[in-house]
């Protein structure tokens, strides 16, 4: 189940993916299956090819997408999700999901504040 994304997030995702765009949707999550993981990001793109392409670039399995119509999406977890998050300039998911940020140095990262 998901829990912590706005009807308003979820649509703007679901418009992005649909008109060909990699759109990012971090949520709180819990599936039995992965103990102490509460988080997921799905990065989505109805243009399949793209989407793939991303995986690579990323070193992630394109076989691991799901196949959802019209919604394909990847899911990120874990140490990957935060270090792809980080790469994307995602700042704000980090935050919002108590997801530490490290730079390569090992010190937080923090954005700066809003004028």
């Amino acid at each position: 189940m998901a829990f912590g994304v706005t009807r308003d997030e979820l649509a703007r995702w679901k418009a992005d993916v649909l008109e060909g765009r990699l759109a990012f949707l971090t949520h709180y999550w819990y599936d039995e299956r992965f103990p102490g993981i509460r988080t997921v990001t799905k990065v989505g793109c109805a243009d399949k090819g793209r989407l793939a392409e991303w995986c690579r670039a990323n070193e992630l399995n394109p076989i691991y997408i799901h196949q959802r119509p019209p919604f394909p999406h990847y899911d990120l977890m874990g140490p990957r999700q935060k270090e792809i998050l980080l790469r994307e300039g995602l700042l704000d998911h980090l935050e919002r999901f108590g997801m530490e940020a490290e730079n390569k140095a090992g010190s937080a990262v923090r954005r700066p504040p809003a004028r």
